[in-house]
């Protein structure tokens, strides 16, 4: 199974960024995704932003990955 999550972006250099994925920084290649600018969110896989998302649905999807995440530690 392959998961995308969504990123913050913090900063960009060419096609290289950093994202911050819920306090994870991560350098990815932003080439995908070339009017991404910092504070915009992006989902990111496999080390690539593959496109841009709205901050609503960033943060519901860190939400359900928690909640997720809570019920398996059961």
């Amino acid at each position: 199974m392959c998961l995308a999550v969504p990123g913050k972006l913090i900063d960009r250099a060419d096609d290289r960024a950093t994202v911050d994925c819920n306090g994870n920084r991560l350098r990815i290649c932003s080439v995908l995704t070339p009017d991404a600018q910092p504070g915009d969110w992006v989902l990111v896989h496999a080390g690539f932003s593959i496109t841009t998302l709205e901050e609503a649905d960033a943060l519901e999807t860190w939400s359900y990955l928690k909640n997720e995440a809570e019920v398996l530690d059961r």
